[in-house]
């Protein structure tokens, strides 16, 4: 089954707390790297891959995305649809609501991510992987990544000595980053009620029908402010990892200048 084939639901509904800065008036889905909102960027990852049709799981001010969606002229043959999946609803409520909505086609497997995570994933690998293992009993792929660490770390020798130190280093653990593959049969582990990566997923585990894709290569969250900067920072100098050609994605139309608007990075946003 080729990316065009299948559809992409993306969870737009949280209230991103944590991104009070910005959220206060936009949802996070909508704020920006270089001038896009992040959702554009998750798209656009996804399209790049060869996906073409898209659900927008909103919530929080989701007629604002709504707006964007409607406003955006997407590439020849990409639909973006919105679905209001309610206000306060968890994750794995979302996607039975989608599941529901009649907007994917009914007995195929589907992909999911969250609207504010970015990486240089191999969506067609992880697809593969995910039809392998399906074919094995699995109801769900999901990408794990190793983060890094939010300080750098200090080295010690069993007496006590310090020894050296790492900045920042990649995390020992593997966590979830989202870019998952689900099976239909997944909506039946799921109510209005549930949080997708709590009990539905933790049963999934237990019964061994959860598989696990690693990524080694960049990866990053819009989880705080400064994770905005950061992402606005590698948008700027033209090294977006997770576009395939991020200094011609940067151009925005009606921006001659080098790099687009790229330059108007978060911290000088007014």
């Amino acid at each position: 089954m080729e990316p065009g084939e299948l559809s992409v639901v993306i969870l737009c509904g949280g209230r991103g707390t944590r991104l009070q800065e910005r959220t206060r008036s936009i949802p996070k889905p909508l704020v920006e790297i270089g001038g896009r909102p992040i959702v554009w960027h998750v798209i656009e990852l996804y399209r790049a891959a060869g996906f073409h049709s898209f659900t927008l799981c909103t919530g929080y001010k989701g007629e604002l995305i709504e707006r964007f969606a409607a406003g955006q002229e997407w590439p020849a043959g990409v639909a973006v649809r919105c679905l209001d999946t309610g206000l306060d609803t968890p994750t794995g409520g979302r996607v039975l609501r989608a599941l529901r909505s009649g907007l994917l086609p009914p007995g195929r497997m589907f992909c999911a991510t969250y609207a504010d995570g970015v990486a240089d994933v191999d969506l067609r690998a992880l697809v593969a992987a995910h039809r392998a293992n399906a074919a094995d009993g699995a109801l769900a792929t999901m990408t794990v990544v190793r983060p890094a660490l939010q300080f750098g770390v200090a080295e010690l020798a069993d007496d006590g000595r310090v020894t050296g130190f790492r900045e920042k280093p990649r995390s020992e653990h593997w966590v979830n980053g989202g870019f998952l593959c689900l099976e239909p049969g997944i909506g039946e582990l799921l109510s209005d009620d549930s949080v997708l990566e709590r009990e539905p997923l933790e049963r999934l585990a237990a019964a061994g029908r959860l598989r696990a894709f690693r990524h080694e290569g960049f990866w990053d969250c819009m989880d705080t402010y400064k994770d905005a900067v950061l992402l606005n920072d590698l948008w700027a100098q033209g090294r977006a990892p997770w576009l395939r050609n991020p200094r011609l994605a940067a151009r925005i139309p009606g921006d001659d200048s080098p790099g687009g608007s790229s330059s108007r990075s978060l911290a000088g946003a007014s």
